[in-house]
């Protein structure tokens, strides 16, 4: 790509995801197998708005079937899947419809609480609709009425996916096609740190007492479509949760409404202020350590140990009857953790919800704050 970006005093290109990778790979080979010809090279429009013109390699067209890859370019962010080959296989079937599956490489999910149901490929919601989207415009296009088989494949997955934390999070045997946006923004830790303070120096400058703050696209997706709230004035910060609120802290904001999943959440209470896994991941032990002491006995709080993921660990708790008491607990200590980086001047509301649960605590703060954000 020949896109960039200034962080700090540097100049970093962006690079695009694999879920775009998987994407174009399967328009391209569809595009030959309905054509006959061969293409190579292929134009994608991403959910980011941006358009990329690809090449396409290693092409293997057969009577009924086509195969071709997009190399992985993750432009200057250090991405472990950078340069792989994602691959799309697509083939004529005679059942009616589109399949999608994954192959060599991608991986498998098997345990709750990921975007992604048990038994099925890695291939994450966002990715999925670019694949399918290609798949149902070029359909329409060339008026085609048979059936149709996608798999998604990459054969330096299995192996690169051993130093990623799929593994931990119960994705076997290859890496996940990820991406919300199709684009990868090129991460340097201070230069990005850097441009959030200056993202919120923005808006403090022009008279914004209020604010909304999420560490991701969940949070800010829950915040838009669920919470329904205007999220103009808000930040994306990512994991710099403590460098975030000391910044607040010189920037005099009177409300900062705090919309999380507990997966992020849950360290907080435990005083990490760094939210990324590569810094500390003590999810289970203090979500365990809650379970505990609100009454939980020693098989429960081994169970929830166990878990990989804070959803799963949520539907161990949520028939408990100190199930309530144990998110009041989470969130009080958040409160406190987070408050203790900050002067009396500021109020800070907090959300905590899972995906599939929804809202699962929401403090009085936040209750108060909620129509400052809603038109």
């Amino acid at each position: 790509m020949d896109k960039f970006i200034i962080k700090g005093e540097k100049k970093l290109r962006y690079g695009y995801t694999t879920g775009s990778c998987a994407a174009a790979a399967t328009k391209a080979g569809l595009t030959m197998l309905f054509s006959g010809e061969k293409t190579e090279h292929i134009d994608l429009h991403t959910p980011k708005g941006w358009n990329l013109h690809l090449e396409v390699v290693d092409i293997k067209q057969e009577e009924n079937s086509v195969s071709c890859a997009i190399i992985k370019d993750s432009g200057d962010d250090p991405d472990m899947t950078n340069g792989i080959s994602i691959y799309s296989k697509v083939s004529f079937t005679d059942v009616p419809g589109i399949v999608l599956s994954g192959g060599i490489g991608v991986g498998v999910v098997t345990r709750k609480g990921l975007p992604v149901p048990v038994g099925q490929a890695a291939i994450n919601p966002v990715p999925r609709e670019m694949i399918l989207s290609e798949t149902r415009a070029l359909v329409e296009r060339y008026k085609y009425l048979g059936g149709l088989h996608i798999q998604i494949y990459t054969p330096q997955g299995e192996e690169i996916a051993k130093r990623t934390f799929n593994p931990k999070l119960g994705i076997v045997n290859g890496i996940s096609i990820l991406g919300t946006t199709g684009i990868v923004e090129p991460m340097s830790e201070k230069a990005l740190i850097d441009s959030l303070k200056l993202e919120m120096n923005v808006l403090s400058a022009n008279n914004k007492e209020n604010i909304i703050l999420f560490p991701g696209n969940y949070g800010r997706k829950f915040a838009n479509e669920d919470l329904r709230l205007n999220i103009k004035n808000s930040v994306k910060i990512s994991n710099y949760i403590g460098e975030i609120l000391e910044s607040i802290d010189t920037l005099r904001f009177k409300n900062v409404l705090f919309v999380a999943h507990i997966g992020k959440l849950i360290k907080v209470a435990g005083g990490i202020m760094n939210t990324h896994s590569k810094s500390a991941d003590a999810r289970m032990e203090i979500l365990g350590a809650y379970t505990s002491a609100c009454g939980g006995d020693s098989q429960l709080t081994k169970d929830i140990l166990h878990c990989i993921t804070t959803d799963e660990a949520i539907e161990l708790l949520i028939h408990q009857p100190f199930y309530e008491e144990v998110l009041d607990k989470i969130l009080e200590r958040v409160s406190y953790h987070m408050n203790s980086k900050i002067s009396s001047y500021t109020n800070i509301g907090l959300i905590m919800f899972t995906n599939t649960h929804g809202i699962l605590r929401m403090d009085e703060k936040a209750k108060q704050m909620l129509h400052l954000f809603r038109d």
